[in-house]
C-alpha cells in the first residue's frame, strides 16, 4: 500500500542539505505501454539496467518558507522542465512532507542525448529520487530506503522505478513474480543466467532529436485502443516466458520474445487513434541488416526498440568484436552522424 511510504519518523531541522547521485537508463525487454491512476502500469514489464547512459544529479536544499525549486541542465536554467518537476513534487510531498520546507537547486546532466528514445526521463527521475531519499536519510538518521526511492521515481516517470537496483528489474503486478508490485520495481537479477550477466547494449542513434509524439501521449492513447486488452494479456504471458529464458540461458527464446515485444510496441503506436510512427526508414534498414547478419553468422545479436527511432543491439560480451565490425562496416551509416553508444548491463543508482 502507498501508505507504507509516508514518512512518519521524526527528523532533524537542517538549514542546508545536499546529495549527488547518478542513475542509469534502462531498456525494457517486455514493454510497458499504457497506464492508469497515478503512474500505474497497465501491464508488467521487465528491463535490463544500463551502465553508461546515465543522469548525474546534484540537489542542494536550503530552508525556505515554502517548497520551491530551480533546475539547471548542463549548467543552464531549464524552465521547460519546471512543469514536470512541479508535478513530481506535488505527488511526492505527502510521502516526504519535509520537502515543503525547502528550496531545491537541481543541477543535472546526461551522458546521452535528451529526448531521443533512450529514456532520459527514467534516469533523471531515478537520480533525483535517489538524491531526495539520501536527504531524507540525512534528516532522519536512517539508512536510505531504495524501495521508497523506486516508489518516488515512479511518480516522476513510470519506467524510472526500474533504474534503482539490479541488472534485471520487474515492475508491475505479475502472478509469476513473487513480490512484484505496480508501485515500484523489484530486483530479479538472482534469476539471471551467466550467459546474460555481461550482455552488451549498443544503441544506434538513428535520430537524436525530440520525438514527434511523447511517451506520455502514447500511453494515454492505449486507454481506448482496440487491441489494448489482448496486448496486456500478451505482456503478462511474455514476461513469464522471457523470465524462464533469462533463468535457463535460452538465448534463442530470449531473442524471439525481445524482438517481438519491440515490434508490438510500435504496432500499438501505428494502430492507435490518432496513429503515429516513431520508427524511421533507417530503423528498418538496421533491423533488416541485423536479421541478415544473424542468419549468416549465427551470432546471437538481436534488437529492441524503445519509444523512438533508435535501435538497441543486445548481445553477449564475447561477440563484441564481431558486432563492432558489423556496426562499423554496415550499420553506422544509418545513424545520425554515424553516432552510436556502447553500453552494457549495470547495477543501478549510486552516490557520487
Amino acid at each position: 500500500m502507498e501508505t507504507e511510504f509516508v514518512l512518519r519518523t521524526s527528523h532533524k531541522n537542517l538549514e542546508h542539505i545536499t546529495a549527488t547521485w547518478q542513475a542509469p537508463s534502462n531498456i525494457a525487454l517486455v514493454k510497458y505501454w499504457g497506464k492508469h491512476g497515478v503512474q500505474l502500469p497497465a501491464n508488467p514489464s521487465i528491463s535490463f539496467t544500463l551502465n553508461n547512459c546515465k543522469t548525474i544529479t546534484k540537489v542542494t536544499a536550503k530552508k525556505a518558507a515554502a517548497l520551491d525549486f530551480e533546475i539547471l541542465l548542463d549548467g543552464v536554467a531549464k524552465s521547460s522542465f519546471a512543469p514536470k518537476i512541479k508535478s513530481y513534487f506535488n505527488r511526492i510531498k505527502e510521502y516526504s512532507p519535509w520537502i515543503n520546507n525547502y528550496h531545491f537547486t537541481i543541477e543535472t546532466t546526461n551522458t546521452f542525448p535528451h529526448s531521443s528514445g533512450i529514456a532520459s526521463s527514467a534516469s533523471s527521475m531515478a537520480a533525483l529520487s535517489s538524491c531526495l531519499m539520501d536527504m531524507e536519510g540525512q534528516l532522519t538518521g536512517q539508512k536510505m530506503a531504495m524501495k521508497k526511492a523506486s516508489f518516488l521515481a515512479r511518480l516522476g516517470s513510470g519506467s524510472a522505478c526500474r533504474s534503482l537496483e539490479g541488472k534485471l528489474v520487474v515492475w508491475g503486478n505479475h502472478d509469476d513474480t513473487p513480490g512484484s508490485s505496480d508501485l515500484y520495481g523489484i530486483d530479479v537479477s538472482g534469476d539471471l543466467h551467466p550467459v546474460f550477466q555481461d550482455y552488451q547494449d549498443t544503441i544506434l542513434l538513428v535520430d537524436k532529436g525530440e520525438k514527434t509524439v511523447s511517451s506520455t501521449v502514447g500511453h494515454e492513447l492505449m486507454n481506448e485502443h482496440a487491441f489494448a486488452k489482448a496486448r496486456f494479456h500478451q505482456a503478462h504471458s511474455n514476461l513469464t516466458k522471457i523470465k524462464n529464458c533469462l533463468k535457463e540461458g535460452d538465448v534463442e527464446g530470449f531473442i524471439k520474445i525481445t524482438e517481438s515485444e519491440a515490434l508490438t510496441l510500435h504496432a500499438m503506436m501505428m494502430t492507435s487513434h490518432p496513429y503515429f510512427i516513431l520508427m524511421k526508414p533507417n530503423t528498418l534498414s538496421i533491423i533488416d541488416e541485423i536479421w541478415k547478419y544473424r542468419k549468416e553468422t549465427s551470432v546471437p545479436v538481436c534488437f529492441t526498440l524503445d519509444a523512438g527511432a533508435n535501435v538497441h543491439m543486445l548481445y553477449p560480451a564475447d561477440h563484441k568484436e564481431s558486432v563492432d565490425d558489423l556496426i562499423k562496416s554496415k550499420l553506422a551509416r544509418y545513424c545520425q552522424n554515424e553516432q552510436y553508444i556502447c553500453d552494457q548491463l549495470g547495477s543501478g543508482a549510486t552516490t557520487v
